[in-house]
């Protein structure tokens, strides 16, 4: 009979123990985020589009909480700085990150040991927009699409010298996909970044480029750059005249992205909700201007686990291209 006793009262005993221990889980979900302002890490030094974005969506996704939200730069590393801060915070919902495709995406494969899992240590949340890259080639190269271009690559005596904003960078990796699939034969020029690119290109220095979308539009408008495809799945809204790679015979399906990240601890109750204001704030009429003005699709309506799906396949076909050519950082 005591021993029945004892055994009725050691299951209760676990039965209170586990109650409480859900309890326990549950209560920062719960009150979140009533305690404290949440910082929002941002892998960019400031003043960039990565940190100007970052901050118009931090101003309108606090509103919807409630609460204030801190953007913190952490800048360096090509993302690595920042984003090893936000995967070892707490997960108690008070951080979350704001990155870019190719910091989340190529630096496990570019790097040789790195800070953090990627998979395990950092937990998607949501996406935000989609774009591309344009290849862009000087108003006097003699190519109007993309078989026009690789036509005349083809028939160069030596291969043509190309520019990106720098090595590993979507540019670089984007061209190189590019000469797999074609067989032409082309020379990296790295750039220290955008600016730098542009210029040169502008002056004549490089005449072929994979460019970003934003800084080329003025010199496409005027004529003096011609855009002949963009990376992504789909066309720029501002040049709807610029077909992608893929429609022009050169598969390729990765696009350019923004994302909103949290540490892997934390809860998914926090998780769901920030996805869900955040999916309602890019339907916001500002929201959709900025997008405009960064000449980017309008963004997608992911799930959290669709957007982890989106990460592992982008992670995998961006390693594959920095495997197959042998790139590695500066």
């Amino acid at each position: 009979m005591e021993t029945r006793m004892n055994t009725r009262r050691t299951v209760l005993q676990a039965f209170a123990l586990t109650a409480l221990l859900t309890t326990a889980a549950t209560v920062p979900a719960a009150d979140w985020p009533t305690e404290r302002p949440i910082r929002m890490i941002v892998p960019t030094p400031p003043g960039g589009g990565t940190d100007i974005f970052s901050r118009v969506i931090a101003n309108h996704l606090g509103k919807a909480l409630g609460q204030t939200i801190v953007v913190e730069n952490k800048g360096g590393a090509n993302g690595l700085i920042g984003q090893t801060t936000a995967a070892k915070a707490s997960g108690d919902g008070y951080t979350i990150l704001f990155t870019y495709a190719a910091a989340i995406a190529v630096n496990p494969a570019m790097q040789p040991a790195m800070p953090y899992d990627t998979l395990k240590e950092l937990k998607p949340v949501a996406q935000i927009g989609a774009s591309g890259n344009y290849l862009v080639v000087a108003s006097d190269v003699p190519a109007q699409d993309l078989k026009s271009f690789i036509d005349w690559v083809k028939k160069q005596p030596d291969p043509v010298n190309y520019g990106s904003w720098g090595i590993g960078s979507g540019g670089h990796l984007t061209m190189e996909a590019v000469k797999m699939q074609t067989g032409i034969k082309l020379n990296h020029v790295p750039y220290r970044g955008s600016g730098p690119l542009v210029t040169d290109l502008s002056a004549g220095t490089v005449k072929v480029a994979f460019a970003d979308t934003v800084s080329t539009l003025p010199y496409i408008k005027s004529g003096k750059f011609k855009a002949l495809a963009i990376s992504g799945t789909m066309r720029a809204p501002v040049t709807p005249n610029v077909p992608t790679l893929s429609e022009q015979g050169v598969p390729f399906k990765l696009d350019s992205w923004y994302g909103i990240f949290a540490p892997a601890g934390t809860p998914d109750a926090i998780v769901k909700r920030l996805n869900a204001e955040i999916t309602k704030l890019v339907g916001l009429p500002e929201i959709k201007e900025r997008f405009l003005q960064m000449n980017m699709a309008e963004s997608p309506s992911k799930t959290p686990e669709e957007f982890g799906a989106t990460v592992r396949r982008d992670m995998q076909a961006w390693g594959e291209i920095v495997r197959t050519n042998n790139i590695k950082p500066e």
